[in-house]
C-alpha cells in the first residue's frame, strides 16, 4: 500500500510500539488480529496523506478516477487507486483498501469495521459516487 518495504516496516513498528505504550486502545471488541489489521491500515492511510510523496502523487495523478469496478482491480489500476486514497474521505479510503485492494468480501469488511453488511454496501455506493464526481468533466 505504501509502495516500499522501508515505510511498511516503519508503520508496523509504530503500530506495535503504540499498542505497547497504550495497551488500553485494544478494547477486546474484536480479535487482536482484526484490531492490528485495522490499526495498520489506518496508519498506512495516514502516512499516504501526510508525506511529501502525496503532493507529488497528486501532481502526477491524472484527473481520471480509478476504475473501481468490477472486482478485483487489475494490478495496473492500483497506482491510480493509491493516488485517489490520499484525497478520499477516511471512511471511503478504508473501504476502498479493504474491498478492492485486499479483496475482502462485504461480510469480512463488515466484521472488520464492526458494522452491518448494508452499511458496507452503502459505503461502496458512496465510494462509487465519489469516484464518479472525480472523473474528468464532472463537478468535484
Amino acid at each position: 500500500m505504501l509502495g516500499n518495504d522501508a515505510d511498511a516496516h516503519e508503520i508496523v513498528n509504530d503500530v506495535f510500539l503504540s499498542l505497547h505504550e497504550r495497551p488500553a486502545q485494544y478494547e477486546g471488541k474484536s480479535s487482536l488480529s482484526t484490531f492490528l489489521y485495522a490499526m495498520t491500515t489506518n496508519a498506512c492511510l495516514n502516512r499516504i496523506r501526510s508525506t511529501k510523496r502525496r503532493r507529488r502523487w497528486l501532481e502526477k495523478a491524472s484527473a481520471e478516477a480509478p476504475d473501481l469496478a468490477p472486482r478485483p482491480v487489475p494490478p495496473d489500476r492500483f497506482t491510480q487507486l493509491k493516488h485517489a486514497l490520499g484525497r478520499m474521505p477516511e471512511d471511503l479510503a478504508r473501504i476502498a483498501v479493504y474491498y478492492f485492494m485486499d479483496e475482502l468480501t462485504q461480510d469480512e469488511v463488515s466484521e472488520l469495521l464492526g458494522c452491518t453488511r448494508a452499511h458496507v454496501r452503502g459505503l461502496l455506493a458512496r465510494l462509487d459516487s465519489w469516484c464518479a464526481a472525480q472523473a474528468p468533466g464532472e463537478a468535484s
